[in-house]
């Protein structure tokens, strides 16, 4: 089932999220619609925040990246395959060059910025099952994770950038949070606009 994605301005995607148990109810099912969601809105990652649910869960599938001219054929090859369903993340730690890269947001359509991450990272999480893992990523892997995991921990994109950049993007940022905006994905609007 294809879910609503909440719409920047909602105040559940700044809250910290809870983690889970293995005995969370219809957790398969609810996976199973945050894919289809995702997918249908054309995205690479979805934390469950972003469809109203404050818990630490997000899922990530990079293979759009694929046709990335700019990769190396390990990336590459990495990239098209990694697809995985990551529960109660915590990210140990951060390393490496930082980058500039240009992010979107499903939650905040039309709206593009470069954001500086770090190269690698050591993540935590437990999978599906709930076996436990421990796994350092790079490149743009990483850089999804960080972003998936900036939802769980109650942080948006648009709040890493800089002063200035913020407030060159205020009016865009009201018009989401307004419901003045058209997608091509059902999104759910905090303080939706009366006879749109």
């Amino acid at each position: 089932m294809i879910l609503p994605i909440l719409a920047y301005g909602n105040p559940v995607l700044k809250n910290k999220a809870k983690e889970i148990s293995k005995n969370f109810q219809n957790l398969n099912d609810l996976i199973e619609n945050m894919w289809a969601t995702m997918y249908n809105a054309n995205g690479v990652g979805l934390a469950a925040p972003q469809i109203g649910l404050s818990i630490r869960l997000f899922i990530i599938d990079t293979s759009p990246f694929a046709d990335d001219q700019n990769m190396d054929d390990i990336e590459l090859n990495k990239v098209k395959s990694f697809k995985k369903v990551f529960i109660n993340p915590t990210l140990i730690y951060e390393t490496g060059n930082e980058w500039d890269f240009n992010e979107g947001c499903l939650s905040i359509p039309e709206v593009k910025a470069d954001v500086k991450r770090s190269d690698t990272i050591l993540i935590k999480y437990s999978d599906q099952e709930f076996n436990q893992h421990q796994d350092s990523y790079n490149g743009i892997i990483a850089r999804v994770i960080q972003h998936e995991y900036d939802h769980v921990e109650g942080v948006l994109f648009t709040d890493k950038l800089s002063p200035l950049k913020r407030k060159l993007l205020k009016g865009k940022l009201l018009s989401i949070s307004q419901g003045k905006i058209e997608t091509d994905y059902k999104m759910k609007f905090s303080r939706p606009i009366k006879n749109r």
